[in-house]
């Protein structure tokens, strides 16, 4: 009887540990995978997550470093500062089913994006004017459980399809240089697809609300990625492309990560939940993009691994209301080029349910972006960051996340 009161006040927050702080990690990661749904105890379970994550990171002391396609510093009207960052949308949404000891689920997500948008009116726009990026990923996980001892074994596996878009602008002739006939700007357009795989185990004790996993996810390959380089305002005069539109193709792979996942009651109606994630980021360095085998551009990213660890507790408070807050470290992947620093965050969550059919969820994060500066470097025996250098101190990020489960 004490094992199940105890399963009663604290089995709720389990859910918790991923509503009390949305991601905002390095790299090109705007969550990742998740596939906590796969673990509600209920025969059927739809949840749709929406995260809304505000970053704030301001450049300042910009110095364009590269006089051959114009000083900026020189030309009146660009700045030494921008803000480099733009607010954006994380959804996600999933339906799981158990069938005896099986459970599978589907989920829609965007796993990976970015948009920095510091402009062309910036000393630095030589460098970067706006770049984005999407992604929609696609994803089947099922597991299978048995009893080992006094809980439960599963055996976790899936596979997901994901596509990505995006663009990026920077300027490489000024307009002041060609009487404002033509923007100077040059744009770059890419798209791609790829499978992967994911494949993990997980152990729990329900009535202490224990569990552990440990899960892999793939690369995924995009081996076929296409576009174009939009030339068509920068004059023919000034640049050997200008005036054109070519086709471009590479190919790239969107990184693998190993996640461990680790929760347990502690007290009757409280949880304490951790987490560790490594991702393989340091395999974007420089993609190249070529036209007849000739190289036209490239994207420079220069990444490194990314590890993002977290932990917090969670507290049931009734019948209808549960919180939780967490502490949030992740490693930027950002080396001498780039402003991807490390980030701490601290976040809130609570969670109501009027009756055991539905649930709500809300959850805040504040968190802090450390300083930092950008500079040249090489990748691959290729200089690049070489356009413009600039610095930035500490900015706050802040994020609101809202859920909605049904189960039945």
């Amino acid at each position: 009887m004490a094992s199940r009161m105890f399963f009663r006040g604290v089995a709720s927050l389990a859910i918790l540990s991923s509503i009390a702080s949305p991601s905002f990690a390095g790299g090109l990661d705007r969550g990742g995978y998740n596939i906590d749904l796969l673990f509600d105890p209920s025969r059927f379970a739809v949840e749709s997550t929406a995260t809304f994550v505000m970053p704030q990171r301001k450049l300042k002391n910009v110095d364009d470093i590269n006089p051959l396609n114009g000083d900026l510093n020189a030309i009146p009207g660009y700045s030494t500062s921008a803000d480099d960052s733009e607010d954006y949308w994380s959804p996600r949404i999933g339906a799981k089913a158990a069938i005896s000891d099986a459970d599978c689920m589907f989920d829609y997500s965007q796993p990976y994006g970015a948009h920095t948008n510091p402009g062309a009116r910036w000393a630095g726009a030589s460098d970067n004017i706006e770049t984005k990026v999407n992604s929609d990923n696609y994803a089947l996980t099922c597991s299978y459980k048995f009893d080992i001892g006094p809980g439960q074994f599963r055996v976790i596996g899936g596979a997901n399809y994901l596509e990505m878009d995006g663009f990026k602008e920077r300027l490489l002739v000024p307009p002041e240089a060609i009487g404002f006939v033509a923007t100077g700007v040059g744009r770059l357009d890419l798209e791609g697809d790829g499978w992967g795989w994911r494949a993990g185990v997980a152990y729990e004790i329900p009535e202490y609300a224990l569990r552990a996993s440990l899960m892999y996810y793939s690369e995924v390959k995009l081996n076929d990625v296409t576009g174009t380089v939009d030339m068509t305002q920068v004059p023919a005069a000034l640049h050997p492309l200008g005036g054109l539109v070519i086709p471009v193709e590479g190919s790239t792979a969107m990184p693998d990560a190993l996640e461990l996942k680790v929760q347990s009651g502690i007290a009757p109606d409280w949880l304490a939940f951790g987490s560790v994630k490594w991702t393989d980021w340091s395999q974007l360095q420089r993609i190249p993009f070529y036209n007849g085998g000739v190289e036209i551009t490239s994207l420079d990213l220069g990444y490194r691994d990314g590890w993002t660890i977290t932990g917090g507790v969670g507290h049931k408070f009734n019948d209808q209301w549960s919180g939780a807050v967490s502490v949030t470290w992740d490693r930027g992947t950002s080396q001498e080029y780039g402003s991807q620093t490390d980030s701490w965050l601290l976040g809130a969550g609570v969670s109501y349910s009027p009756n055991k059919n539905v649930e709500f969820r809300l959850g805040g994060v504040l968190g802090i972006l450390t300083s930092g500066d950008s500079s040249p470097t090489t990748i691959d025996g290729v200089a690049v960051g070489d356009e413009a250098t600039y610095e930035f101190d500490n900015d706050l990020v802040t994020a609101l996340s809202t859920s909605l489960k049904v189960k039945f």
